[in-house]
């Protein structure tokens, strides 16, 4: 495929245009740089032919923006560029995996670039979560800065997305987003309706544009977004019905899934297409988290209108240390860490999860909230209640004369905590990096709260 896409530099207007509820690092303090871009290009359109393989029907001029946060300097770079695929279920874009992933970011010297790889991203759209007012056209927005922004359909959106990032490869060219950073490799990543773009991305583009090093799904369901038209957005209901979609086991490079519990069960059914670790494939279900927490939500959490306190899991730390497995992964061929997925039964009446002695899922990759428990973190709402929280997922406290009975005191609650930490940074699923902020999630005060029951 043909790598010629322009940059010009976005700098009229009133800034970027990108949906996050919760502030990032402040990225001067770490040596960053902070820019936006149109990228201009032509992209392929394909359909399925008869015989399974990819048939290119029609190509289209595209001009679409991406978001570059980025070391200064080449001498605190990695060599490594995370594209992120937007998530425009809102009805705009979003970087989830921004949010996430952020702090190992500037500590490790990783470049990110977010890409609006959709239709809806640049267009607007209704979205797929009940957002239906964040979903303006980005031209009427901000007219001076992204007038010239055209998106020719979702079916153009794989093409569009290989081909920023081949033309991302590295460049000394005056204007280029990396010019004077030494760029080695490029790590696809993205969340919840991304996730189900690059499962398609994955299976169907990823060894023909040879773009991308690695690729790091996050949260997607039982089946992968379809090949999409032009002229408009993709039906993502089709990513939730059908034959279950499996990674392909012919990939050239790794291909690294982190599951929550609201994408093994719920209507994600990600269950259904389980498929066993591989030496290209590697996929971690982690438990007491949800597809979205509250790392996404912040402050705003009451905004959401759920009838319970949101997820409070842990997955923001095993999705950094995701991230640096698949770096090394992509490095030496070293194999990230496995884990069992997570203990699911079926009894004839659908699947469930088995449940620990509080309430918490069995197995799959372990974090101190759920095996040093004070909470029920659980990723699945059987209730009915509005989609956006059934995303959300859900928090309740342990009764105080539980807690009594589990924990003695504080101090004993705090060293099993600990203990627990360690145990996941040993096993690789936390960075030791991360083990302040860890420690700092521990709840001595639902703790102490108990004493009266003791």
């Amino acid at each position: 495929m043909s790598s010629r896409v322009t940059f010009t530099e976005l700098t009229d207007g009133h800034g970027h245009t990108i949906l996050s509820a919760t502030p990032g690092p402040e990225l001067a303090a770490h040596g960053y740089d902070e820019r936006e871009y149109a990228a201009a290009g032509r992209a392929r359109r394909y359909g399925t032919a008869s015989s399974g393989e990819l048939d290119e029907l029609a190509s289209a001029d595209f001009t679409t923006r991406i978001l570059v946060r980025r070391p200064r300097d080449d001498a605190d770079f990695n060599g490594h560029v995370v594209v992120e695929w937007f998530n425009v279920s809102s009805g705009m874009d979003a970087a989830p995996e921004y949010t996430y992933l952020a702090p190992e970011f500037v500590r490790s010297g990783y470049a990110w670039i977010g890409v609006s790889a959709q239709y809806t991203g640049i267009e607007g759209g209704d979205g797929s979560v009940g957002m239906a007012e964040m979903g303006m056209r980005l031209a009427d927005k901000d007219p001076d800065r992204y007038g010239t922004l055209h998106h020719p359909g979702d079916g153009y959106s794989y093409d569009i997305f290989g081909s920023i990032g081949l033309a991302l490869a590295g460049s000394d060219a005056p204007g280029h987003p990396l010019t004077g950073l030494t760029v080695r490799r490029l790590l696809a990543v993205g969340e919840s309706q991304s996730a189900m773009a690059l499962t398609t991305y994955a299976n169907h583009f990823a060894n023909r544009h040879n773009a991308f090093h690695g690729i790091l799904i996050h949260s997607r369901s039982m089946g992968a977004l379809p090949l999409g038209d032009a002229g408009g957005p993709v039906d993502i209901d089709e990513a939730y019905r059908g034959t279950p979609v499996r990674i392909s086991t012919d990939l050239a490079i790794p291909v690294f899934v982190v599951q929550t519990e609201t994408d093994v069960l719920t209507d994600f059914r990600y269950v259904t297409a389980r498929q066993p670790d591989s030496p290209r494939l590697r996929v971690w279900e982690v438990a007491g988290t949800s597809h979205a927490d509250h790392v996404q939500i912040g402050e705003y959490e009451s905004m959401l209108g759920c009838p319970d306190p949101v997820n409070r899991g842990q997955q923001r730390f095993v999705l950094r240390a995701a991230l640096h497995h698949l770096r090394g992964w992509v490095d030496d061929g070293t194999e990230p860490p496995t884990a069992p997925p997570l203990l699911v039964t079926d009894s004839g009446a659908g699947h469930r999860f088995e449940l620990d002695e509080v309430g918490n899922v069995r197995d799959g990759v372990r974090t101190p909230c759920v095996d040093v428990a004070t909470q029920v973190l659980s990723g699945v709402v059987e209730e009915q209640v509005p989609r956006i929280c059934v995303l959300f997922g859900r928090t309740t406290p342990l009764p105080p004369t539980v807690l009594a009975d589990l924990y003695p005191n504080p101090d004993v609650y705090l060293e099993q905590y600990t203990a627990a930490a360690d145990t996941a940074i040993g096993a690789g699923f936390v960075r030791p990096d991360d083990r302040a902020e860890l420690l700092a999630d521990a709840r001595t005060d639902l703790v102490a709260d108990a004493d009266a029951f003791r």
